[in-house]
């Protein structure tokens, strides 16, 4: 037997309820297409979200340790090119250290080749003055070594300088070398050989510290590209099935709604009775 109230209508309650779930729902999958999320704040899924903020400091952490190695192989790259041109500026010293060497050269033509000489010895402190990066330079005796980040927990890669003034370990030829006579010419050619030996050992030393800030560097971001996959893997929404969720319960907020007003028309045979 059926009883109907005026004060408790069971069939209203029962369709409100079901309808508050389905506008819940509505909103829960609104958040995620809106957000691009399935995890967005920490009331979605507390576990979840607290994995992923860990993993996010890591990704950030990274790109410290990243930046600070891309900055250290930047330093290197101008000493790099200031010794390769240094080196082909020894190049053309020993060119005129050989032909000041001919003793049947005159006076005048020593002088000429004397002066060209003396031209790139002078040019090489300015070589080594500008090159430099970030006030630091690898190849002017100013700096012994420069270090970067190597990874998240502090630790560091290190390159050593390379002192690459005249006169020093590196370059042996005096900053006052000049070929004003035959015997100057003929001690030079030796020096210059040494020089340009010492030289490309410091180039390949240098060299070789700009692959391991290039290496390092490569790693991490490759390692930050994977932890930043994984916290899409943790958060990130499907937008096709949550766009087709939508849909769907649009479809069953409407057939609720519906549901509602009908039970709310019930109360409508109380109405009949009295008027029978």
């Amino acid at each position: 037997m059926l009883n109907f109230s005026v004060n408790t209508n069971m069939s209203a309650i029962t369709a409100l309820h079901s309808l508050n779930t389905s506008e819940m729902r509505a909103a829960e999958i609104s958040k995620r297409i809106s957000t691009g999320k399935m995890v967005a704040d920490v009331r979605d899924n507390g576990a979840i979200w607290s994995i992923a903020q860990t993993q996010r400091s890591e990704v950030a952490s990274l790109g410290r340790v990243i930046q600070s190695l891309n900055r250290g192989s930047s330093v290197i790259d101008p000493a790099l090119a200031a010794a390769d041109t240094i080196s082909d500026m020894l190049i053309q010293m020993k060119e005129k250290a050989l032909a000041a060497a001919d003793g049947t050269l005159d006076s005048v033509s020593r002088q000429a080749i004397n002066e060209d000489f003396k031209g790139l010895r002078d040019n090489i402190e300015k070589i080594l003055s500008n090159a430099e990066f970030n006030n630091v330079n690898l190849v002017d005796g100013s700096t012994s070594s420069h270090s970067a980040l190597s990874d998240e927990s502090g630790g560091s890669i290190t390159v050593q300088g390379e002192d690459l003034s005249l006169g020093g370990g590196i370059l042996t030829m005096a900053a006052t070398a000049s070929l004003g006579t035959q015997t100057l010419s003929n001690a030079l050619i030796s020096e210059i050989d040494s020089s340009i030996e010492n030289l490309s050992l410091a180039m390949t030393r240098l060299s070789a510290g700009q692959r391991r800030f290039d290496q390092q560097s490569d790693m991490l971001l490759r390692h930050q590209e994977a932890v930043q996959r994984g916290i899409g893997n943790l958060v990130d929404a499907d937008m096709a099935r949550e766009s087709a969720r939508f849909q769907a319960e649009q479809t069953r907020l409407q057939l609720r709604q519906e549901g509602l007003a009908i039970a709310n028309r019930s109360t409508q045979v109380v109405l009949a009775l009295f008027q029978s």
